[in-house]
């Protein structure tokens, strides 16, 4: 069972007395700083409808020569990711470098290639900007804002869960952040607190692209993270925009609880429990996001909120989130619940965990079987 409330580490979360402020900072605006203010106007949008689908030009911006590797971030299957330093500006990024033979051998290049294509289209407020990709004949390389806070995830580790509060408040960036890529009839199909980054003010940045998809109709790929897979997606059965908010879903319950509804350590019982187990809810859960919950996690499609005719609406509208201030939400206006104690732009990496450095080969001139594989980076 998770701590109470009153149990959380001192400055890791607001105690309970600075909850209604969290909750009234979500319908007023706070004074800002001028650099930030004009970071903000250079994201204004128009609405999502408006928003052509275009791709700004990525590929092959930069060479490895113009950055300085200073160690990992984070590490899987197909690479690493690192904190780089720009040669000629002086600033941090992290570069993602996946490795061509892993991504063939494990079938990967469709979606490797997607993500390259999705994080070229996608500027949001609350969604990580990809700079530039480039290739040796042995990786791609992706360029990419550092985002200085950390995982959602750690946060909540260290948090147990979190109040309700705070759970709306990173839910509804979240949901504009979902709302912005299924205008772009972009569906993510990995949302889950490990993915979700907080910026240096502690707002949130969606990460990791890998299973990103520009689905203008339906698809069948069966790929996520098995608690937050959808039930359509486990039976096989076509999908669209339906699967993320599922997921959303999911990742509502679980900052709230510190869970995921449908967990068991073996794979296929969660997936059972996906397609059958009944819905239950911790008794603190509050009844408004209960009834949020019950239509979003729901297996019957023609009720699931976001999937409807009103589309996002159906969400924002919600009870839940009756307080939101939607516009100023979305112009970062609203003060964070949480300010990741971290010096900003100085590379400081002290929110993410150390991994084992290994001799890098980065760079080299060979002969590259896979060349053609990749050609848009």
């Amino acid at each position: 069972m998770s701590e109470t409330l009153q149990e959380l580490p001192m400055g890791v979360l607001p105690a309970d007395s600075a909850q209604n402020s969290i909750q009234e900072s979500l319908q007023t605006q706070h004074q800002q700083e001028p650099q930030e203010q004009q970071e903000q106007q250079e994201q204004q949008m128009q609405s999502p409808a408006q928003q052509p689908l275009q791709s700004r030009q990525t590929s092959g911006k930069y060479t490895l020569k113009d950055f300085h590797i200073l160690r990992t971030l984070g590490t899987g299957s197909f690479g690493r990711v690192h904190l780089v330093r720009s040669n000629h500006n002086g600033r941090f990024y992290a570069m993602k470098v996946l490795k061509k033979k892993t991504i063939v051998k494990l079938k990967q290049v469709e979606h490797t290639n997607d993500e390259r294509r999705m994080l070229a289209v996608v500027t949001h407020p609350f969604i990580i900007r990809m700079w530039g990709t480039f290739q040796d004949s042995e990786q791609v390389f992706m360029i990419m804002d550092y985002i200085e806070g950390g995982e959602l995830f750690s946060l909540l580790r260290k948090s147990q869960r979190f109040p309700n509060p705070v759970a709306k408040f990173y839910a509804a960036e979240v949901c504009l952040a979902l709302e912005y890529m299924h205008s772009q009839d972009i569906i993510y199909r990995d949302l889950k607190p490990e993915n979700v980054l907080l910026d240096k003010n502690g707002h949130v940045k969606i990460t990791d692209f890998g299973f990103a998809k520009h689905v203008p109709d339906v698809t069948y790929t069966l790929c996520g993270t098995p608690d937050y897979i959808a039930p359509e997606v486990v039976s096989t059965k076509p999908y669209n925009k339906s699967v993320d908010w599922w997921s959303f879903g999911i990742l509502i319950f679980e900052m709230l609880a510190g869970y995921t509804p449908f967990y068991d350590s073996n794979t296929m019982k969660t997936y059972e429990n996906i397609l059958n187990a009944q819905l239950q809810f911790p008794p603190f859960f509050h009844a408004d996001v209960q009834d949020l919950l019950t239509q979003l996690i729901t297996r019957d499609l023609s009720k699931r909120l976001g999937n409807l005719q009103n589309g996002t609406d159906d969400v924002k509208n919600h009870a839940w989130f009756s307080e939101v201030v939607w516009e100023k939400l979305l112009c970062r206006n609203i003060e964070t619940p949480y300010e990741p104690p971290i010096q900003s732009g100085q590379g400081d990496t002290s929110q993410y965990d150390r991994y084992p450095e290994e001799e890098i080969f980065y760079g080299t001139d060979a002969e590259d079987p896979h060349k053609d594989l990749f050609a848009e980076f």
